[in-house]
């Protein structure tokens, strides 16, 4: 029969260990996900006038990516629990 503390201690370095590797990882898709909105706010300074895009149709075309987004987010992670990640 184990300890308990023994699965503590190894679920806090299991857990440590993971925390390792995925934070570096989020901080740099936070990082990209941040560049991406700079540069679509930069490129819709021109991209608007040139395509005559009024601020109300650019805020329209974004809020339906993020919809789309939305919508597919939950079916995805169903799905995902379902079959499970593979690589």
């Amino acid at each position: 029969m184990e300890h308990p503390g023994m699965n503590n201690d190894l679920e806090k370095k299991v857990m440590r260990k993971v925390t390792l590797r995925i934070i570096p990882f989020i901080m740099l898709l936070y990082f990209i996900a941040f560049l991406d909105r700079v540069n679509i706010g930069f490129a819709a300074l021109t991209m608007n006038e040139d395509l005559g895009f009024s601020p109300t149709v650019f805020g329209l075309g974004a809020g339906i990516f993020f919809l789309g987004y939305f919508l597919f987010e939950v079916p995805s992670n169903l799905i995902l629990h379902k079959v499970g990640a593979r690589i």
